[in-house]
């Protein structure tokens, strides 16, 4: 059975005989004086140059700039097999490359013009002019190729290998070049590549190979596609290579292996079905490229994940011809050439692994082996390919027009007369309905093949587009502006710049498909929505961090709850996405939204700790550092999703983060304590249950007004006499094992794992501050706070309360700071002391610039801080109750109570404090500085006035 050659593939009629259009006759006229001025012909081939200079402005020019190469081409033309011989003594002589590019130039457009006419003579049939133009182009690319090659040794030396052998430079035809199939006016899709890395031999300077051939397939591009007086031979398109065109021009061999193995897109896959080396290598010389793809485009089992493949493929034609206007596109729209080559390639895709007759560059011999294999009818596969020869025939006599690329039937009237015309059409009317009969019928059979749902999800999935590599700049610009998105370019510009890293970055063939179905769900998730451009950018930040770990992606490609919970906590906060970004854990914890929101009671958080670590074994270090890190990361996401979503009052939000804290610390001492016994055993009388250990917590965590990064300041003491040694195997004395047992806790905390840091610990308010020790005793402590502290030391321990330890050590604690803090005090001195650390606190920390800092400029959050302070030191004689909290607001609120301040004053204070806290916190999620750009003048102004009454120098001393 033989498909090949039927129908329209046969020796045409002359059409030069019929006479065209008179109108055309007429317009050409002045042309026509000119050529005829210069051109001798035979009289029967002097009127088919006049009516082919009638119909194309193309043969017109041709004729006019090169009448003898014109003539000689015509009168002796070449076939398919003598174009290599013809071009070398066409190019005989030539010294520069300016020569060159000029001779290859008039070759091609002489022989082009020449066929042209012989086509339209009926002297040689389309399928001979295909084989023709595409050897004309393999002998431009290949011969050119060798004489720059001459050239650029003389410059650089010539290329070695590691055996010293002389390499080339190959290149891939792709496409219809690769097919033979190659249009009048085609672009060529090529590839270059090289054996081996080494350097070049004999030049006047070395290089190295990849920079040798880099600049030898530049010139060759500039010799075939720069833009000369005679016009361009090929334009040539290189986005097809490795990395599209962010790829290196030209790849090792090894590289291409590498690439095709680790990166190979399915869509790589239908364009190499054609891949074809032009070189010509000898007989015996294998060709090393089809050994190294034939297993990436034919697999050997029956692969029919290639049809997803050709969905996303046609997806994105659909999207062009859209945007271009599919009217009248006879290679992309539905039914068009593109179809035909479609249903082909999905078969030699799905079975041509198994199949080797199907592993052909041959439109004819793939359906000829699908019918020899009962995939299609013989009828079907003849009408198939009678319509895709019509649609060819189209195709090349729109581009014999005036030598330009285009699929699209003319709307101008007379262009539609000279198709017709060379179509051998009476009218433009009747070549019109063969066209649509042909398209519906290709049409209907690709829906066979693709399924139908391509079509109806088309809408719903335009998005995916913007993930295909040879996605036009402009395409992709009103795909986004039709969704309403405002920011087109800045959205675009992070795709592109996305979807490039990701090509690069290696996840294997299940990770690369599972990306490629997220991606446009995410698109679709944040395209025109407020803000896409900062959302997209925070939401990329984590797919980046988790592009290689497949598991991820699969979990947001499959869960469409869980892509909503992503997108709304990175557009409520960088710092989430930043968790996220750092801890991809936790969007596990985006599965379940309803999970996700459901928060502990502050007293249970140490019994969800537990239930974090039951499992990880007690003496895997590494391992109970690590789960709880991500026990802490996972609560203090859970804390933030409650918080973004309005869920969670910022104090609340505040105490969960001070008890998730409170429990942590819990867990990290009794993890350095076991850590310490196994080793040391423990000091006499104590046990896990009873340390002799306590943490006080000062600032943020003890004021219970920690936020999402804040740091734990801390103080360690023990009630412990340090007479005597550990009871262990090696015993140390009981002052060593607590110093320690604090190192260690320092360690747990601050070590950097694979999980991230827990927190970072300030232990500097302890006594003597960074020149004291790690540890102290209660007595010492007691001392030190009763003889030795500074002002600004008491102040702190306003805010200080224990937050570890058994119940009677954190009572001891708790009336150590009541006690302190309830002495009597010289009221001048200590305002003079809070008035100089305020002063000296301003110097350094705050901002000075036109926005208010909200915690340190004046009227601030440390100037209602600093009241609250004073409110203490200065009251707590006569009214102890001031002592019995650490937090700021209900220090205020006893203030009030004791009469301190009015009430007025004191609804001022806690107002104003609670406006900045939650101004500061909104900052921090933002990733911002705490700057408000707000107008916080009034509540600014209320502070100021309470700090005039009672800090100012000529506040009352009572």
């Amino acid at each position: 059975m033989n498909l090949i050659g039927s129908n329209n593939w046969v020796i045409m009629q002359n059409r030069l005989d019929r006479v065209p259009a008179k109108h055309f006759i007429q317009a050409s006229e002045p042309v026509w004086q000119r050529i005829q001025a210069q051109i001798s012909l035979p009289q029967g081939m002097l009127k088919s140059l006049r009516h082919g200079v009638a119909v194309s402005s193309f043969v017109a020019e041709v004729a006019e700039r090169y009448p003898e190469g014109l003539v000689a081409a015509w009168l002796e033309p070449i076939s398919a097999n003598e174009t290599r011989k013809a071009f070398l003594n066409h190019i005989e002589g030539v010294e520069s490359e300016n020569e060159m590019k000029a001779a290859v130039r008039r070759f091609r457009h002489a022989h082009m013009a020449a066929s042209a006419l012989l086509e339209w003579q009926g002297q040689r049939s389309l399928a001979e002019s295909l084989a023709f133009y595409s050897e004309l182009a393999d002998t431009l690319i290949i011969e050119s190729l060798h004489w720059l090659e001459q050239r650029f040794y003389q410059r650089l030396g010539r290329p070695l290998d590691t055996d010293g052998e002389l390499q080339h430079l190959y290149v891939l035809g792709m496409g219809k070049l690769g097919g033979r199939e190659l249009n009048f006016s085609s672009d060529i899709d090529l590839i270059f590549y090289y054996p081996e890395q080494g350097e070049t031999q004999g030049g006047q300077r070395s290089v190295e190979n990849s920079v040798f051939f880099t600049r030898l397939a530049q010139a060759l591009i500039a010799v075939l596609d720069e833009n000369t007086f005679d016009g361009q031979a090929f334009r040539v398109d290189m986005r097809l290579r490795p990395f599209g065109q962010s790829g290196p021009l030209v790849t090792s061999l090894a590289a291409l292996e590498h690439y095709y193995q680790e990166q190979g897109r399915d869509w790589e896959r239908y364009a190499m079905v054609k891949a074809r080396l032009l070189n010509r290598l000898g007989d015996q010389q294998p060709d090393a490229f089809q050994e190294l793809i034939r297993p990436f485009v034919y697999r050997r089992y029956i692969d029919f994940g290639a049809i997803e493949a050709l969905r996303k493929m046609k997806l994105l034609i659909t999207q062009e011809t859209r945007r271009q206007g599919a009217q009248g596109n006879i290679k992309l729209a539905a039914g068009g050439i593109r179809e035909v080559e479609f249903i082909a390639q999905a078969h030699q895709l799905i079975r041509g692994g198994r199949e080797k007759s199907l592993q052909t560059r041959s439109i004819y011999r793939a359906y000829e082996a699908m019918v020899n294999l009962d995939i299609f009818q013989e009828s079907v596969a003849k009408r198939l390919l009678q319509s895709y020869e019509l649609l060819r025939e189209v195709e090349h006599r729109l581009q014999q027009l005036a030598d330009e690329q285009t699929q699209k039937l003319p709307h101008d009237e007379s262009a539609q007369e000279q198709l017709a015309y060379l179509m051998g059409e009476e009218n433009f009317a009747q070549l019109e309905q063969r066209i649509v009969q042909a398209m519906d019928f290709i049409h209907n059979e690709f829906k066979q093949v693709v399924g139908e749902g391509s079509e109806s999800d088309e809408e719903e999935q335009s998005l995916q587009v913007l993930w295909q590599d040879m996605l036009e700049d402009d395409a992709a610009l009103e795909i986004i502006a039709a969704e309403g998105e405002q920011d087109v370019d800045g959205i675009w510009r992070l795709i592109k710049q996305f979807r490039t890293e990701a090509r690069k970055r290696s996840s294997g063939p299940r990770g690369r498909a599972a990306l490629a179905r997220l991606m446009p769900l995410l698109f679709r998730q944040m395209i025109a929505q407020p803000q896409s451009m900062m959302i997209l950018e925070r939401v990329l930040t984590v797919i980046r961090a988790i592009m290689s770990r497949t598991a991820y992606i699969e979990l947001l490609a499959e869960n469409p709850g869980a892509r909503v919970q992503l997108c709304r906590l990175c557009a409520a906060s960088p710092w989430v996405s930043q968790q996220l970004a750092l801890h991809p854990i936790l969007l596990d914890e985006l599965i379940d939204p309803q999970h996700l929101y459901q928060l502990p009671e502050l007293t249970d958080y140490s019994s969800v700790l537990n239930e974090f670590l039951v499992r990880t074994p007690e003496d895997d270090l590494e391992s109970q550092m690590d789960a709880l890190r991500q026990a802490k990361q996972v609560l203090q996401l859970k804390i933030a999703a409650a918080d973004i979503t309005g869920g969670l009052e910022l104090m609340k939000v505040s105490d969960h983060l001070s008890y998730l804290a409170q429990a942590v610390t819990a867990e990290v001492v009794h993890q350095a304590w076991r850590q310490m016994a196994q080793r040391h055993g423990t000091p006499p009388g104590r046990s896990i249950q009873d340390t002799g250990f306590g943490v006080l917590a000062y600032g943020k965590l003890g004021g219970l007004e920690l936020g999402y990064g804040s740091d734990l300041d801390l103080v360690f003491v023990t009630h412990a006499q340090y007479e005597g040694y550990t009871d262990g195997a090696k015993p140390i004395e009981v002052q060593q094992f607590y110093l320690r047992l604090a190192q260690r806790i320092l360690h747990l905390f601050t070590t950097r794992t694979v999980a991230g840091v827990l927190y970072e610990v300030d232990l500097r308010l302890r006594p003597s501050g960074q020149a004291g020790l790690l540890v102290t005793q209660l007595d010492s402590f007691i001392r030190y706070l009763r003889d030795d502290a500074w002002t600004w030391e008491l102040q702190a321990l306003v805010r200080a309360r224990p937050i570890y330890g058994t119940d009677a050590l954190q009572a001891d604690l708790q009336d150590i700071r009541c006690a302190i803090l309830s002495r009597s005090r010289e009221v001048n001195r200590l305002r003079e002391d809070i008035l100089a650390m305020r002063k000296k606190m301003r110097a350094h920390l705050s901002s000075g610039g036109t926005h208010f800092d909200i915690k340190q400029d004046p009227g601030g959050i440390a100037d209602i801080e600093f009241i609250a302070q004073y409110l203490v030191l200065n009251y707590a004689h006569d009214y102890p109750q001031l002592t019995e909290y650490s937090d700021n607001i209900r220090i205020l609120t006893c203030a009030e109570q004791c009469h301190l301040i009015d009430p007025v004053e004191a609804q001022d204070l806690i107002n104003a404090y609670q406006i900045f806290r939650c101004e500061s916190h909104a900052l921090a999620l933002q990733g911002q500085d705490a700057l408000s750009q707000h107008d916080l003048t009034a509540e600014r102004d209320a502070v100021r006035r309470v700090w005039s009454r009672l800090l100012s120098e000529n506040a009352s001393a009572t």
